[in-house]
């Protein structure tokens, strides 16, 4: 994974608060159209670095949050802040239906209003029914046959067994009720969530608990949970609480740091500097004593345990998450205090304590869990947590609802009466407050909810009707495509174009260099410009020539730039690209990704050290002005960082006078390069995962056989072309203060996956978008 950190040494989780930077971005709103009093909204997003990648579930707060406000308790999203919400005129979300994060940057050049407009960009995953995860699944259809009350010995279904099928706990586990070590994960399953392993070249001197008995379905479970504050290393443990299957508390203990500590994150932990000061027990202590309390073939549960075990530097081989249990569609997962209200009655982490307890909080995962293990997948499914999800958020807009509510029952004793089943449903939310959304496109949703398609349909014709609509509308779906002869069936041709391109783009080509010449110090000179992935001796031509393909765009034009023509191992060389059909609009598009708005106020910095951390950057870029966030890259294989970073300025005029200092700036005797950014952010490690996937199942990439694509590349071309016309006419007729937000969705078929993409602005005055 990538790492973003500020400046003050602290890191900053992925999806943390936007605050800071909201802060930081404040502009002189520019004149026109409004009067003195009006307030223009902003958008303040924590997309850079890690921070990038957005779940469908983040996308619904984001636009429940812009549509209904706090007026309706909608809550302000951490990813993605809206100042002055309320002043917003509306919310304009634009889908390109099948279109992938793949066809933006296929049709780069040809996208040139949305590379100027939109600056808040990130990655989607990929979702088998999209309209489903916006609207939520069976959004305003008619109601389903109400299901049959429980008895006291309890049925065996609350729905048709049919409809069971497609719950993703049932999808994962199936119906019938399985001993504990079903739900064990396993190996592949720790490795995907970030849990230490033993052997893993990032858990080097992490204490393995030594329970290697084999376990069966008796063995004992014992729940575990964490505090934390942050440290100039990163996140350490502050309290740890242990306790038994019986709930009985073994271990409840503070802890202190051995870093200097920088926020004590006492909103969350309710740990204070004052609680610690008296504190003698270090991380080394509970590790050994973790290790002699656990039996050999413990079993450890949690809600998100892989942070717990990686703050207590522990590997243990067999745990059960609670919140990778009670599954979701598309990696989502449920809080744990939702899901002790839910499946348990119990009230947790309630506001008027001062943090969490993290003995309440690992007796309520080991509670869970056991839940699970006796009532089995199929009484879980029953419960519909998505349902009670959804109820509880629109209950909160209402006060007479929330007093039907008796205090202290278990919320599964509802189902002893008949129930409506449903997914969570945006468009029921909006109904709260009155509003009327309009919905257009060629797969529309008629009067009764019931979604159609009119392939007839143009995008010319839906923009029309678009213009005429929306300003009557305070919430917006519009629907357009490539037209209705392009399919996902095309995705592999596709992705095998710009996979190929991409990899020439990296690639640079230097020579020619004399008979015996010294690879390893033209290995050292090119490596300082970024991360190399691979160099070959082409020997073909008459004198050698290196072949070089370096890991990000940057790293290659600066090879271009800084080593054309300059004297490398004994030689003068040309440094230059591969040269074919594809390649001829390779300048102008490295120079439109260079102006492109995202990258504004972002420079590239090669030659560094790996030796260096992340502190010691930070540390010797403090002195530049206006700096903003480091962002330093890693291997998403093994988790180490490159030989370079990104740093985002907070003006452009800042970050140029970066780029001249920096040029020759040396480091712990490293000489460092920079110039502007090409590829940060999501763009960065989207490549990253095409140059990996190799067209091969398991990566982001799929595909059967080749097909050639039906349209020319012209045709192609110019139907990009116009869509981004028809995007640009519409966003300039939206009034000022609109939010718009233009989603690519993703494709995640048979035909293959590519993850979407997702742009944002609030329109100002003249068109443009404000920050």
């Amino acid at each position: 994974m990538a790492e973003a950190g500020c400046l003050n040494g602290c890191k900053r989780p992925a999806g943390g608060s936007a605050e800071g930077q909201a802060a930081r971005k404040k502009r002189k709103v520019g004149g026109g159209g409004r009067g003195p009093e009006e307030k223009s909204s902003r958008l303040s997003a924590a997309l850079f670095g890690e921070d990038c990648e957005i779940s469908h579930d983040q996308l619904y707060e984001l636009l429940k949050y812009a549509a209904l406000g706090k007026r309706h308790n909608a809550t302000q999203p951490s990813w993605c802040r809206i100042s002055h919400q309320s002043h917003l005129a509306g919310v304009v979300v634009i889908v390109l239906h099948e279109m992938s994060q793949l066809h933006f940057y296929k049709f780069y050049l040809q996208f040139k209003h949305l590379r100027k407009v939109f600056r808040h960009r990130f990655i989607l995953t990929p979702s088998t029914n999209f309209f489903a995860s916006l609207y939520g699944e069976g959004a305003n259809l008619k109601p389903q046959n109400t299901a049959q009350g429980l008895t006291s010995a309890g049925s065996e279904c609350i729905q048709k067994n049919s409809d069971l099928q497609c719950d993703p706990i049932i999808r994962k586990y199936g119906i019938k009720p399985q001993g504990l070590t079903s739900y064990i994960l396993t190996l592949e399953e720790q490795r995907k969530n970030d849990y230490p392993i033993k052997g893993s070249p990032g858990c080097k001197g992490y204490i393995y608990t030594e329970c290697d008995q084999q376990r069966t379905d008796s063995s004992p479970l014992f729940g575990l949970d964490c505090e934390m504050c942050l440290t100039a290393k990163g996140n350490e443990v502050t309290r740890v609480s242990l306790v038994d299957a019986q709930g009985q508390c073994l271990l409840n203990e503070l802890v202190k740091p051995e870093s200097r500590v920088m926020n004590y994150l006492t909103r969350f932990s309710g740990v204070t500097k004052k609680m610690l000061l008296p504190v003698k027990t270090r991380l080394s202590d509970i590790q050994t004593r973790l290790k002699e309390m656990l039996p050999h073939d413990a079993v450890l549960v949690g809600h998100s345990l892989n942070a717990d075990l990686q703050a207590l530097e522990m590997i243990h081989p067999s745990v059960i998450d609670t919140s990778l249990l009670f599954a979701r569609n598309e990696g989502r997962r449920f809080k744990l205090k939702f899901l002790a209200k839910a499946v348990l009655g119990k009230e947790i982490q309630c506001e008027e304590k001062l943090g969490h307890d993290p003995e309440e909080d690992a007796r309520a995962a080991l509670e869970l869990a056991q839940f699970f293990i006796e009532q089995g997948p199929a009484k879980v499914a029953e419960l519909n947590l998505e349902m009670l999800l959804t109820t509880e958020k629109l209950a909160k807009d209402s006060q007479n609802k929330a007093a039907l509510q008796p205090q202290g029952c278990r919320v599964q004793k509802q189902f002893n009466e008949p129930t409506h089943l449903s997914k969570p449903c945006f468009l029921d939310c909006l109904q709260v407050t009155g509003q009327k959304p309009v919905l257009l496109g060629r797969q529309g949703l008629d009067s009764s909810g019931l979604r159609q398609s009119n392939l007839s349909t143009s995008n010319k014709q839906i923009l029309q009707r678009a213009l005429e609509d929306v300003p009557l509308s305070t919430f917006s779906i519009i629907q357009f495509s490539l037209g209705p002869e392009y399919t996902a069936s095309h995705l592999p041709a596709l992705c095998e174009q710009v996979r190929s391109k991409l990899a020439d783009m990296l690639t640079i080509y230097a020579g020619p260099f004399e008979e015996g010449f010294c690879l390893h110090s033209v290995k050292k000179e090119f490596g300082r410009c970024g991360p190399i992935q691979t160099l070959t001796v082409v020997t073909e031509p008459y004198k050698p020539y290196v072949c070089i393909q370096y890991e990000v765009l940057e790293a290659a034009q600066l090879a271009v730039e800084s080593l054309n023509g300059a004297e490398v191992a004994g030689s003068c060389i040309k440094v230059q690209r591969p040269v074919t059909a594809a390649m001829l609009d390779c300048d102008d598009l490295i120079k439109e990704l260079e102006l492109d708005v995202e990258n504004e106020g972002v420079i590239y910095v090669a030659g560094l050290k790996k030796s260096l951390t992340e502190m010691d950057l930070q540390e010797e870029f403090s002195q530049l002005k206006d700096l903003e966030i480091l962002f330093l890259p890693k291997d998403l294989r093994n988790g180490k960082h490159r030989n370079c970073c990104f740093l985002k300025f907070q003006e452009s005029e800042s970050a140029a006078d970066a780029i001249e200092v920096i040029n020759g700036w040396t480091v712990k005797g490293s000489k460092l390069r920079s110039r502007n950014a090409l590829a940060s952010g999501h763009l960065w490690r989207w490549i990253w995962q095409m140059k990996h996937s190799n067209g091969k199942q398991g990566g982001h990439i799929l595909y059967e056989k080749m097909e050639q694509l039906s349209d020319s590349e012209q045709d192609l071309r110019k139907k990009a072309k116009k869509l981004d016309h028809h995007i640009k006419k519409l966003y300039r007729s939206l009034r000022n203060n609109t939010l718009c937000v233009v989603l690519f969705p993703g494709v995640n078929s048979r035909h293959g996956a590519q993850p979407g993409l997702g742009l944002m602005a609030v329109k100002d005055d003249g068109g443009r978008s404000a920050h």
